[in-house]
């Protein structure tokens, strides 16, 4: 009986019901006649109650639901989940699913109402977008049914407690690497192509063609030779490393449609791990804030991107400023093959950037560096909007001061030979994936 009461509730019919009923009564005092029907009501309106909730009730397994979602949530992309619903009642219902998601969303309203046919089942399907990394709570599933007219309304709280981690995006990651595979396979076929390139991994001498670089020429096989020039031909270098360094600092620690600048840099690094990894070269990776980290060494080997995965799921924001002479000093000391560093920080004024421009040329001249910055997408925004007012007007030239600030610092980085990406955050990895494979194609690694 208590279970009952804890699980039935009355419908809105219920109180339209009373409400006459009450009607009824009020103007019963100036026509008495209408006493026993207000009385009728109010007795006819119990009565149904009563037999809506013995219709729900008479049974236990009346209704069954069962939540279907994946083992890992991705971050910043929408996961989807599915409800399956199985009605058993010999009639048609009306469904309210109220799903008791993570607090991490704090969705207060979530609701969805749908009706069900005698012994029909259907599948229910809602999205989730988790703006951070960590481990979700989902509780129990409960489901409010009524059938139509019912001034009753029974309760089943389905229990399916789930813990669910939110990763880096694994979604973007199968998305990018199905676009790098169909680009190989439409630029060179199906078929592998050998690439030379101008490394010193000796692979033959052959007669000289013209668009050769003269400067391979063999002169010692040339002299014995009748009548033909004769070139070295190098095998181009496999297995490069490829390190993304992501700076912890509080400089990117700025929000922007719900993922910080770290997160988008997470999301990023793992996607440019996998290419390199597709591509046949090692991935690595490297976190500071005001010290090291995480240092993975770069690999090519199967569980790599498991072991990049996990690092970069327990990544977490520092609050001070990113330490480069720490980053310098590791580099040095664990690096020691020429690598393409992808370099995800930022900088809002040139004198943020000559404070560590001199770590960065030297870090340039051992390795091939790549800097990631970020431009503000909401100051662009703001920039282009027509001021009305002198408050608007100053807002306009401060978000244009702003916009040239970055220019310049991107300008003076290049100025340096330091290769520089200035993106908006909802682009940031398709611009690195495109820079990794622009940089592959020329063969400066």
């Amino acid at each position: 009986m208590l279970r009952i009461i804890r699980h039935i509730f009355p419908s809105v019919y219920l109180w339209y019901g009373f409400a006459l009923g009450v009607f009824v009564f009020v103007i019963s005092y100036k026509f008495p006649l209408l006493l026993p029907l207000g009385q009728l009501i109010i007795m006819s309106s119990l009565l149904w109650f009563v037999i809506s909730g013995v219709l729900l009730f008479y049974s236990k397994k009346l209704l069954t639901a069962n939540r279907q979602m994946p083992e890992l949530l991705c971050m910043g992309d929408a996961n989807g989940i599915h409800l399956i619903l199985k009605n058993n009642y010999p009639f048609a219902i009306n469904v309210e699913i109220i799903d008791e998601l993570p607090y991490q969303f704090q969705i207060r309203d979530f609701s969805i109402k749908t009706t069900l046919a005698p012994n029909e089942s259907k599948r229910i399907d809602y999205s989730l977008t988790p703006n951070s990394r960590g481990e979700y709570s989902f509780g129990n599933i409960n489901i409010f049914v009524a059938f139509r007219f019912s001034f009753a309304i029974r309760r089943f709280e389905i229990k399916q407690p789930v813990m669910a981690r939110v990763y880096p995006s694994i979604i973007q990651m199968k998305l990018f690497q199905l676009k790098v595979l169909t680009r190989i396979s439409r630029l060179e076929g199906t078929k592998k192509l050998r690439r030379l390139g101008q490394s010193y991994e000796f692979e033959q001498i052959k007669n000289y063609s013209e668009g050769d670089d003269f400067r391979h020429i063999n002169w010692k096989a040339t002299s014995r030779a009748i009548g033909a020039l004769k070139i070295n031909q190098f095998e181009d270098e496999k297995s490069q490393a490829v390190y993304s360094l992501i700076d912890k600092s509080r400089n990117m620690k700025m929000p922007f449609n719900g993922l910080s600048l770290l997160d988008y840099a997470i999301n990023s690094s793992l996607v440019i791990s996998n290419t390199a990894l597709i591509k046949g070269d090692k991935s690595g990776l490297i976190t500071f804030a005001e010290k090291i980290e995480t240092g993975l060494k770069a690999e090519n080997k199967p569980g790599q991107i498991g072991k990049i995965l996990q690092a970069l799921y327990n990544e977490k924001q520092g609050q001070c400023e990113g330490n480069y002479e720490f980053l310098y000093h590791y580099i040095n000391q664990s690096i020691k093959q020429r690598s393409l560093l992808f370099l995800y920080t930022n900088f809002e004024t040139t004198h943020n950037l000559h404070r560590i421009l001199p770590i960065l040329q030297k870090l340039n001249k051992r390795h091939v560096l790549v800097l990631i910055l970020f431009q503000n997408s909401e100051i662009i925004e703001l920039s282009k909007k027509s001021p009305n007012t002198v408050e608007e007007i100053y807002n306009e030239v401060i978000a244009e001061r702003f916009i040239f600030q970055k220019t310049l610092i991107a300008r003076e980085l290049k100025a340096h030979g330091i290769k520089t990406i200035l993106t908006l955050p909802e682009e940031l990895t398709v611009n690195t994936v495109n820079k990794y494979l622009e940089i592959k194609s020329l063969g400066l690694i």
